[in-house]
């Protein structure tokens, strides 16, 4: 398939938009990236994604995707000749979709809360709601990955990508607040699996580093707040 007819829209500090590209390149679909400039819309992004307007947008001979987990599964259907993204087994696709909807509406936000909270006791409050909900993906770790090394098993799957996309900005809530998340003693599980998940070379390529990533969470927190950017 000609590049040409795969692109993505998308920003690299984004964790959603890492998802389909660690997708591709599972899949091993060569792909035009076209990076969207952070407090502007290009013209192609809104006409592809008039309702939400945001991205990523995967677009696949002329037609626009939206929405970083639809992507994620329309790359599994669509090129069936690399390994499989879900497993075959019904339930545990079920299984793999209700925790990767857990990480977007529970345990992104509260993560994003911590930097957010007014005062220590706020902080320490919300720090131990992320904590809470590690404690439960250590757990569905233990029961997806049937002890192999992935949520997936064998290799990356739906669930490894939902997540695994959010470990950039976990390492840069822990660095700016002086915190240990994901703790070998608490989560021995998961401290593991993300090391293996970066590690992997369908990741390695598209995870930010951390320090480039705290230093556009500097840069976007300035501008959210209207003052001029860190020097």
């Amino acid at each position: 398939m000609a590049k040409s007819e795969v692109k993505l829209l998308g920003a690299w500090p984004s964790p959603f938009v890492m998802r389909p590209r660690i997708a591709l390149n599972i899949k091993a679909v060569e792909y035009d990236f076209l990076e969207e400039t952070f407090g502007s819309k290009s013209q192609l992004l809104l006409q592809s994604n008039p309702v939400h307007k945001k991205i990523p947008v995967l677009i696949h001979a002329d037609k626009p995707i939206c929405e970083s987990l639809i992507i994620v599964q329309y790359i599994d259907e669509v090129w069936t000749s690399a390994p499989s993204i879900l497993p075959s087994d019904p339930y545990d696709r079920a299984i793999q979709r209700f925790w990767a909807a857990y990480v977007d509406d529970k345990f992104f936000p509260t993560m994003r809360g911590i930097s957010a909270a007014q005062g220590e006791e706020a902080k320490k409050a919300v720090v131990e709601q992320v904590a809470e909900a590690l404690a439960l993906l250590e757990e569905a770790f233990g029961k997806c990955s049937k002890g192999k090394a992935f949520f997936g098993g064998d290799r990356i799957g739906l669930l490894d990508i939902a997540f695994g996309s959010m470990l950039g900005w976990l390492r840069v809530t822990e660095k700016t607040n002086g915190l240990k998340l994901l703790d070998e003693a608490k989560t021995p599980g998961l401290a593991k699996w993300a090391d293996r998940f970066c590690a992997d070379a369908a990741v390695k390529g598209v995870m930010p580093e951390t320090e480039k990533l705290a230093e556009f969470s500097k840069v976007l927190m300035a501008k959210m707040r209207g003052a001029p950017p860190p020097k």
